[in-house]
């Protein structure tokens, strides 16, 4: 078997992967993702147990015990780039035998749960509701530098692109279901489930205008108002399309999990947006392990 280069696969000087910092025995096969490198110990402060801790930018991880599951805690930053790095890291971490730099024989699959903070687009998903993402659909174009027709929804990307008069000069959107094992583990009457559409930026790729003009200044009132099979779009943030395509590429579980703080439809705003942030980790906890 032809060994990874070390160009390719780059090594610490003690070991662990690059970016995150980490050696394949401080990784649990059960893995929460948050943006905010912050909000990561909000997480592992109701662990039974904590066994690992390490920094390097803006990736945080923590690794530890909850109810008898052994679970890592990773902030990945913001954005579909970061979520490449860290994916791929975690991925070679998994089924990558770092001595041999060789691929193991037997594949490892991760359980990878995104927990974040999101705007609903629709009126019907109040504040303080959480948002389960059945599909991920990306404006960031990172899944096409990767080999991925076979698991896309052209179908579902085709009446998008129709829907918005997309223009052609812009990465053309890719849409990826999550994992259905995760999501029964993960739904209730609470959850909304929908589509989560993720943008490449904050500003013009959100349709946020500053001083700069943006290409299409309708282009939020049609994603609002895009339906599929029932399926509308719930909600616009910067990582989920890009974790469900890489972990399906992968072999692996993903879902994403959004507490809503704010209603863009209606204009509302949560009173106390930390309550469902705090709601959602336990809510999330507990289904995990359940």
């Amino acid at each position: 078997m032809n060994k990874i280069a070390a160009s390719e696969l780059i090594l610490n000087p003690d070991g662990s992967i690059y970016h995150l910092n980490l050696k394949p025995e401080h990784l649990a096969t059960n893995i929460i993702f948050v943006g905010d490198q912050n909000r990561v110990p909000k997480i592992t402060k109701h662990f039974d147990s904590i066994e690992f801790e390490t920094q390097k930018r803006e990736f945080r991880t923590i690794t530890g015990t909850y109810k008898g599951t052994r679970i890592t805690v990773i902030s990945t930053g913001i954005g579909p780039d970061n979520i490449d790095i860290v994916i791929n890291e975690l991925d070679a971490l998994a089924n990558i035998n770092f001595e041999t730099r060789t691929i193991k024989k037997e594949h490892t699959q991760l359980n990878i749960v995104r927990i974040g903070t999101s705007g609903s687009l629709q009126d019907y998903i109040p504040v303080n509701s959480f948002v389960l993402a059945g599909y991920g659909i990306g404006f960031d174009g990172l899944l096409h530098s990767y080999d991925c027709k076979n698991i896309l929804e052209a179908d579902i990307e085709d009446a998008f692109i129709k829907h918005t008069q997309w223009d052609d000069r812009k990465a053309r959107p890719y849409v990826v279901k999550n994992s259905s094992e995760l999501q029964k583990k993960l739904e209730s009457e609470r959850v909304f489930v929908g589509i989560t559409a993720t943008a490449g930026g904050f500003y013009g790729p959100q349709g946020r205008v500053l001083r700069l003009a943006i290409q299409d200044p309708n282009l939020n009132n049609k994603i609002d108002h895009f339906e599929f099979n029932g399926l509308r779009i719930t909600n616009l943030e910067m990582e989920t399309s890009a974790i469900y395509g890489l972990s399906k590429l992968l072999g692996h579980n993903a879902c994403s999990m959004n507490a809503i703080i704010a209603n863009r439809a209606n204009g509302t705003f949560s009173e106390n947006p930390y309550k469902p942030v705090e709601e959602l980790i336990k809510y999330t906890l507990d289904k995990l392990v359940s």
